[in-house]
């Protein structure tokens, strides 16, 4: 069970069968088969498989945060306690472009003020991840606003005000936003995100007739399928994208920008520990530092 519990993890992480197999050296068959054994065993589906991409449900998010305290306790047996401070530990989830950018400097600066806090990091999209700050399975999740009102017992932390861009490819001529969607394919940000829904509104309120090609989720994807020539695409300007790739163009929308807005949800400081409230304040001073911020 805990070589799949392992396996578990990586697909989690990774998001296909292909590249967890590829991160623990296993093919993808072998991935497969173990995931179809962990679910037998356990007596329900741990993903939604969309294509060749294996998203946690809502039973597979619980049972994440379950594994990977399994696999620390069991790397911890028979190992001594005694004269040690106790550890305080800090669950974060986190979308991933925050995992390229703020999150990494705010822990190093967590772990030297706090060298007994332990964190952990969990991967997941908006949604999935509030929804677990709600149910208390995690302290906080770093990620996109909702377009509706948190519960009440839910705080928002800003963090950054993206702004999206038309991304083409820089071999594509011309430098008008809206003559080049109606006329180039289009590479769909994921509408089952929150920053899809937004490009989706937009999109609507503006009564395009777009040629789609393709919808992702990840946002390097969508900017590597515009740097392949496969079309244009609305994404959101992150502290990752400070700069595009050369085989791009980011064209700026004028007066109907519109914005990504990210953050920290999270319950009231009072409620959460000392490094929980720490880490919140380390994210908003790096955000402030090294995050475009244009308003």
């Amino acid at each position: 069970m805990l070589k799949e519990l392992n396996t578990f993890i990586a697909v989690a992480r990774e998001g296909t069968f292909a590249a967890a197999g590829d991160r623990i050296g296993l093919t993808q068959a072998a991935v497969s088969a173990q995931m179809q054994r962990l679910e037998s065993e356990l007596g329900f589906a741990l993903f939604d498989r969309i294509g060749r991409t294996a998203r946690l449900n809502k039973m597979g998010q619980q049972v994440l945060l379950q594994a990977q305290e399994l696999l620390r306790l069991y790397a911890n047996l028979g190992s001594s306690g005694q004269g040690q401070p106790a550890s305080i530990s800090v669950q974060l989830g986190s979308i991933a472009s925050l995992q390229r950018s703020l999150l990494p400097d705010a822990l190093a600066r967590l772990h030297r003020q706090f060298p007994q806090c332990r964190t952990r990091i969990i991967p997941g999209v908006s949604l999935q991840l509030m929804n677990l700050v709600d149910a208390g399975e995690l302290d906080m999740a770093a990620l996109i606003r909702p377009p509706f009102a948190l519960q009440s017992d839910l705080r928002w932390t800003a963090l950054a005000h993206e702004p999206f861009r038309l991304l083409v490819p820089r071999a594509t001529r011309g430098d008008d936003w809206a003559e080049l969607l109606a006329s180039q394919p289009f590479i769909r940000y994921d509408r089952a995100s929150f920053g899809g829904r937004q490009v989706d509104r937009f999109l609507r309120s503006m009564h395009f007739t777009l040629k789609e090609v393709c919808e992702a989720d990840e946002l390097e994807a969508i900017v590597r399928l515009v740097s392949n020539g496969v079309g244009v695409a609305l994404v959101p300007q992150t502290a990752a994208q400070r700069r595009w790739p050369a085989a791009v163009r980011a064209i700026d929308l004028g007066a109907h920008t519109f914005h990504r807005d990210v953050g920290l949800v999270h319950r009231a400081e009072r409620h959460l520990s000392e490094p929980a409230r720490v880490l919140i304040a380390l994210l908003a001073e790096l955000a402030r530092r090294s995050l475009p911020q244009e308003r």
